[in-house]
């Protein structure tokens, strides 16, 4: 960080403000939060959630779900990407906690995902912004909420979105199996993964094979950045940077349900690796370091609290069905460690249930800020664990007929 960025933070966050600086005392004094059972956790990030749904309420992106909080801008406009895979989310603990209200809360994340598609089939990539440019991994996130919508709500619009915005995911793809355009910073991402775990998908689901030959494209050339310890080069949101523990996790997760869905052992050989490489470097008591260099060198002295939540849930997917067993001790010690910075009896409504970006809240990673989508993954870790099984369910081939939605 250049010195005049660094001198500009005091006037952009503004930490002299009680309300901050209260929270940056807590994390500098205050004692680790006490831990409660699961059920209790996940109760709490959920009405975060949904009050982050609620105060777009009155907006034009009404049903959508803010961003979430920050020092800078307080509450932030509703995120088209993260509301796309919170839907799963929130239809995963409507049932587990028998709220049905969580259902209908879905209903109107995917009423407003489909309402700012675009008619190439892209999906704007940013919040608080008109006319926003579409970003090739955004888009892939909000497919997973529209699967999530055809899968487990029936409605066939959804699939139909899905199947659009995996063609205009496939008409910006290089013959590399690479994207160089509608990329953040400009530059190609390995943790586009994720989104191409949910090309897979619909391609299975839709029996669109033009969609499936193109995620192997990509997986493939992953595989290319992956060093002999399991990290991965390209993976950060700038050349110059380390990744974050987020963006490990997301290229993880990618790979380990590619590998699911394809049965190809290779992409989930990759997971593999390097789920074992962050295990290696995972303290006692559940803290990862908030970015990784090659060989899990990490010079970072803070935590990313959203990738720690993310490689709970790998693994724990790693562990389930017996091929890693000793990996639920690794995602249980992670969910501690997140339970411990969560606050479930603060006043403020932008922090009780939230998860911060980073701990403490001043680290690198979303700085001074709540994000939704550190709520949703955390949320996701904890329901995985109570019930063992995969949030979102993993998807089957269900075209009927040998037909395609497309052509």
């Amino acid at each position: 960080m250049s010195l005049a960025n660094l001198l500009a933070l005091p006037f952009r966050y503004r930490p002299w403000r009680p309300r901050h600086m209260r929270l940056i005392l807590n994390d500098l004094s205050a004692p680790a939060q006490p831990e409660f059972d699961h059920a209790t956790h996940l109760a709490s990030v959920i009405d975060w959630l949904s009050r982050a749904q609620d105060i777009r309420d009155g907006h034009p992106d009404a049903g959508g779900v803010s961003a979430g909080w920050s020092f800078e801008d307080g509450w932030l406009p509703s995120y088209p990407e993260t509301t796309g895979y919170i839907i799963e989310s929130f239809l995963a603990a409507g049932k587990l906690l028998e709220r049905p209200d969580l259902k209908q809360r879905a209903q109107r994340m995917i009423d407003w995902e489909l309402s700012i598609q675009q008619s190439d089939g892209a999906f704007p990539g940013h919040f608080g912004e008109v006319g926003s440019r579409p970003v090739i991994f955004n888009t892939g996130q909000i497919m997973h909420g529209m699967l999530a919508g055809y899968l487990q709500l029936g409605r066939k619009e959804c699939l139909e979105a899905a199947v659009r915005a995996g063609l205009w995911l496939v008409r910006q793809q290089d013959a590399d199996g690479c994207w160089y355009r509608f990329e953040h910073n400009n530059v190609p991402h390995v943790y586009n993964t994720r989104g191409t775990w949910a090309l897979v998908s619909t391609g299975l689901i839709a029996n669109e094979s033009e969609l499936t030959q193109a995620a192997r494209r990509n997986l493939d050339w992953a595989l290319t950045q992956q060093t002999t310890s399991g990290w991965f080069r390209t993976n950060a949101f700038s050349p110059d940077k380390a990744p974050f523990t987020h963006t490990i996790a997301y290229a993880i997760r990618g790979f380990l349900e590619s590998g699911v869905l394809l049965d190809d052992e290779r992409y989930l050989a990759a997971a593999l690796v390097a789920a074992r490489g962050m295990a290696r470097v995972q303290r006692a008591d559940g803290w990862l370091a908030g970015t990784y260099t090659d060989n899990w060198i990490s010079r970072a002295n803070y935590s990313c609290l959203t990738g720690i939540a993310q490689m709970s849930l790998n693994w724990t997917r790693l562990a389930q069905g017996g091929g890693a067993p000793e990996f639920h001790e690794n995602a249980r010690r992670a969910i501690g460690y997140v339970k411990r910075t969560q606050r479930l009896g603060d006043a403020d409504e932008a922090v009780r249930g939230g998860i911060a970006g980073s701990f403490p809240i001043w680290g690198d990673y979303s700085r001074f800020e709540y994000p939704n989508w550190a709520a949703k993954f955390f949320a996701d870790a904890l329901m995985m664990d109570m019930q063992n099984c995969a949030i979102p369910p993993v998807a089957t081939r269900i075209a009927k007929s040998g037909e395609s939605l497309h052509g």
